[in-house]
């Protein structure tokens, strides 16, 4: 079974978040949602969160992908925490997926682990690399790198993840099953 873990801090975008929690899951992907403040973290929008364990007890070795959603101040957490930090750059090196949407691909170019083309939520891609940037894709895949632009895009960008991390088949039930078909 696939399995990709997701690092949250207060202030995580929840759209985001629980979009790709709840398609991932539809996909019998697991998903293990890491604390990286405390175990019950609250979203910008005021919804708890419980983690299942907190970032300090991730091993890359056990996950296929890591997932950082957006939100403020979610994505400076995670630009800033050493946890995080060390994390994207092991699963960089054994080229597995990195993924992440709104302002967190910020953490990902303060990890030196985002690839040359991106999305971001717009006005973030001044913090990243304006050059590089992609305006008018709701998600990008450069590599084993994927990013997503922000909340309305989250259930595009969570089918996205589907689509790597199981078969076609599987992915075309989620998608049918959630009438994303447009």
């Amino acid at each position: 079974m696939s399995k990709i873990v997701i690092p949250i801090s207060n202030g995580f975008e929840e759209i985001e978040a629980i979009s790709i929690i709840d398609v991932c899951r539809r996909a019998e992907i697991e998903v293990v949602i890491a604390g990286v403040e405390d175990l019950e973290t609250i979203g910008a929008h005021n919804v708890k969160v419980s983690a299942n364990c907190k970032i300090e007890e991730i091993e890359e070795s056990n996950f296929d992908m890591i997932v950082l959603p957006g939100g403020l101040p979610n994505a400076f957490t995670l630009a800033d925490n050493e946890h995080v930090q060390a994390l994207l750059k092991k699963f960089k090196a054994s080229d597995k997926y990195i993924a992440a949407i709104c302002a967190a691909p910020y953490a990902l170019h303060k990890a030196e682990v985002l690839n040359k083309n991106y999305t971001c939520y717009p006005s973030f891609e001044q913090k990243i690399d304006p050059e590089n940037y992609i305006s008018d894709q709701n998600v990008v895949k450069d590599g084993n790198v994927i990013t997503s632009r922000g909340p309305a895009t989250a259930m595009q960008f969570a089918l996205e993840i589907v689509k790597l991390l199981k078969e076609e088949k599987v992915y075309k039930e989620v998608k049918e099953g959630l009438l994303a078909n447009n």
